[in-house]
Order: C-alpha cells, then structure tokens, then sequence
C-alpha cells in the first residue's frame, strides 16, 4: 500500500499549464538558470527578493540551509547559509509581466511564502538525500515520467497539469530525473505551513 501522506494535493487551486510553459520561456529569455559557486545539480531562477535587495536572490541565497549526511556515519551535518524566508516578499521586477506574478499573488493570499523560485532538475541527475527547515509548494511545469521525489521510503511523480503540491521537505528527502529532458517545477517555501 503506497503512503502518500508527505504529498498533499493542493484542492480548489489550479493553474494554467500552458500559460505557465510561456511564462517559463519569457523568464528564460531574461535569466539563465543560477547556481552556488562550486555546486553542481542544482540550478534556479528566483522570483521574489527581499525588498530592495537584488543580492538576496544571487550565489547561495538561491539554494539556502539544509541538513544532510553524507557518508556512512549516518551523522547530520548543516550546509549552506541560513536565511530568514519571511523576508522574501518583493517580486522581482524583470519578471512582473509574466503569468508567475499572478500565479505569485494567488499563492501569497493562501499561504505564508519564502522563496518562490524555479528549480531545473537536469536529466540524469539527482539532489542530495537531505531535509530543509520547511515544508516545500511545487508546481510541476515540466516534467516526465522518470520524475520522481522521494520522502523517506516512498516515491511519487507529480505530474506537470497545473496542479498544486505541498511536500513534507522537512523529513529526509529528495527528488530525481531519470528521464532525458529536463525538470521544472516552481517551488516556493512555505513558511507556516504544518503537515497533520
């Protein structure tokens, strides 16, 4: 029996897939997908900053802390720089024509949000068995069936329909593309959201 209580459906929230895929192509006209000097498989184009502040949004501050551990010891080690998501609340200018600032307003009068940022996901590749401070809100814009995020021992694959998804990021987790073209989703930290 598949146990998919780290994955909760978003209901009554949809959005338009295509408008979202045009969104993403005006964005990728502007801004090439970032990523921390020295990291590889990660790779994101944020969307809101703090106000005022442009830096927010560059080198680490895209990627921010997370807990992992990383050899066979099993012990827990930080990574990265800790930052306050509360502060994230200023949309980024370059990109208020597209459909994500009225998807950004949408979410921001449902939920508490941190960072909303674009994560690629290339082919063949994987993030690091890790957990974050807070539970994480994707939407699939591109994506295949060789797609899939882990939490703990359990895999889904959340298909790119428009469809919204809270994922319980705070447990050990982490996300893969097994398949041949790239993976896109619009994720934004969630920064009072608590899973039952």
């Amino acid at each position: 029996m598949n146990n998919f209580q780290d994955f909760h459906t978003v209901k009554d929230l949809k959005f338009d897939i295509n408008k979202l895929k045009n969104a993403l192509n005006e964005v990728l006209k502007i801004k090439s997908y970032g990523s921390p000097k020295g990291i590889t498989n990660f790779a994101a184009i944020c969307l809101n900053q703090i106000p005022g502040k442009p830096d927010s949004i560059k080198g680490n501050n895209s990627r921010g802390v997370y807990w992992t551990k990383p050899d066979h010891s099993g012990k827990e080690v930080s990574r990265d720089v800790n930052l306050d998501e509360t502060l994230y609340t200023e949309f980024v200018k370059d990109f208020e024509h597209t459909y994500f600032k009225e998807v950004y307003k949408q979410l921001s009068s449902k939920f508490k949000l941190g960072r909303v940022r674009i994560l690629l996901k290339e082919p063949r590749s994987t993030l690091s068995w890790h957990r974050d401070p807070e539970p994480r809100l994707h939407i699939p814009i591109i994506t295949n069936p060789g797609c899939h995020m882990v939490i703990e021992n359990v895999a889904k694959h959340l298909p790119a329909d428009g469809s919204v998804y809270i994922t319980n990021n705070v447990k050990y987790h982490n996300a893969f593309n097994g398949g041949e073209e790239n993976r896109v989703h619009l994720v934004a930290c969630l920064t009072d959201y608590k899973f039952q």
